[in-house]
């Protein structure tokens, strides 16, 4: 029998949840408690195991793999007779609770489901680490901040769509997570979807093959709050961008709040029907901005004081002076450096982490964008830069642009399917092979690969 909360045991466990959670807290600080484990559920007790229930089940993975180990010595610490700690998200549990009680069917949701039909489950999970109060704010995204606090904090709509972009890394989807996080908890009857433009692409292309598509538009139109990240991903497919127009303005006409993101300005935006870019230039478009030395800094300092870190000023200064290109890879860097400081158990110095980090150094000392090989590559073969984007195949055309696909995969760290999408929304395979077609002809032409050696060491230099 599960023993929950209200049973006969229930202040015993009550009082033993309580010491645990108390003793957590004081164990791995406030910043991760509030984050981690103060949504933690106690759910029950059965056979010797408690039953822990989180929101999703990107924490259910974290909490098992952080914090796992601790809880179960804790609750033992406090009751002999427990033997493990099981931890399930809610979409889990509402499963659970439906075969349990013989209401689930082949096929079936595993989320629930609002009377209007509305599947909590579509949602991306959110994760808990990207509020606004841990985003530190800087002169590159201080309008983004503010207009993204303003959606979440405002009653009625204030501008739509809320367009935020910018490049990779530099805080796009911690607003996005802030924006429903915030809205979630301060109006939790408000129906908030987020989710990527990938997995709208595949829900609709899901609902055409299982003939659906009426059960999709009142899904989508249904919701309170439409979000939606990396909007980019939907250039050149014709199809899915009807059906994305047509919700826009279902949602807009009906004053719900849409939010979208994506890499470059609506106006910029390549594969994208000019309507549609019209359509999310309605609203408030807000950039941001490439990191300034202060502002990475302050990033680095904040990041250090949530890890407990004690990480010399010098060594965060040579970071924010030496990693330029997003807050991802600057995070990282710090995060590694402090694993390597821990598991070596050496202290961190300057001459640590240029040991340390030597190859990401080494990478953005040497950085360059996919824009300037373009540009670069296209005056050295004397041909447009417009062509770089183009659909045109002609020899005099296509062997530059490989060239530039090339030089991007061997100087940038983007990965094959943004370099694609820079080159008119290609796909990555077209990458692969314009890497594989440039190293060939580098080994048979000796005058075609001075010209790329050349054009690497301009572009390096």
């Amino acid at each position: 029998m599960l023993i929950e909360l209200g049973g006969a045991m229930d202040q015993r466990l009550s009082a033993q949840w309580a010491r645990v959670r108390a003793r957590m807290r004081s164990e791995f600080g406030e910043t991760a408690f509030q984050s981690w484990l103060k949504p933690l559920t106690f759910k029950g007790f059965h056979n010797g195991v408690v039953h822990l229930l989180v929101p999703t089940r990107f924490m259910q993975n974290w909490i098992e793999s952080q914090y796992g180990d601790r809880l179960l010595e804790l609750w033992r610490s406090e009751n002999p007779s427990v033997t493990a700690i099981d931890v399930a998200h809610s979409a889990t549990q509402a499963s659970g609770d439906a075969h349990a009680n013989g209401r689930s069917a082949p096929g079936a949701p595993a989320a629930a489901e609002t009377s209007d039909g509305f599947d909590a489950g579509l949602s991306a999970p959110l994760d808990p680490r990207f509020r606004f109060d841990n985003f530190i704010v800087g002169k590159p995204n201080e309008l983004a901040f503010a207009a993204a606090r303003r959606v979440a904090e405002a009653g009625n709509v204030p501008f739509n769509p809320l367009f935020l972009f910018g490049g990779v890394g530099l805080g796009k989807t911690h607003l996005m997570h802030a924006i429903a996080a915030q809205i979630r908890e301060s109006a939790p009857e408000k129906r908030v979807l987020y989710l990527s433009a990938e997995k709208f692409m595949y829900q609709f292309i899901r609902a055409l093959r299982y003939k659906d598509t009426m059960a999709f538009k009142e899904q989508f139109r249904s919701v309170d709050v439409l979000m939606i990240d990396d909007v980019q991903f939907i250039a050149g497919k014709d199809n899915t961008q009807e059906e994305f127009f047509h919700t826009f303005n279902a949602l807009v006409d009906q004053n719900r709040q849409v939010v979208i993101s994506a890499d470059k300005s609506p106006a910029e935006l390549e594969g994208i029907e000019d309507r549609m870019k019209s359509r999310l230039g309605w609203g408030l478009v807000a950039e941001i901005h490439s990191t300034t030395y202060e502002l990475r800094l302050g990033i680095l300092q904040s990041k250090a004081e949530q890890m407990s870190a004690d990480i010399p000023p010098k060594v965060l200064e040579f970071l924010a002076h030496k990693i330029t290109s997003n807050v991802r890879e600057l995070e990282g860097a710090l995060n590694r450096l402090v694993a390597y400081a821990n598991l070596v158990g050496r202290s961190i110095t300057l001459e640590t982490a240029q040991e340390v980090l030597h190859d990401l150094l080494r990478a953005n000392d040497r950085r360059v964008t996919i824009e300037e090989i373009q540009k670069r590559v296209a005056e050295h073969f004397n041909v447009k830069l417009s062509e770089m984007h183009s659909a045109r195949r002609s020899r005099g055309i296509a062997r530059p642009r490989q060239v530039a696909m090339y030089l991007s995969k061997q100087l940038t760290a983007r990965s094959l399917p943004e370099i694609g999408r820079k080159f008119g929304g290609r796909d990555h395979t077209t990458v692969m092979h314009a890497v594989r077609k440039v190293d060939e002809l580098k080994q048979s032409d000796s005058s075609f690969a001075e010209d790329v050696e050349l054009l690497r060491r301009m572009l390096e230099g």
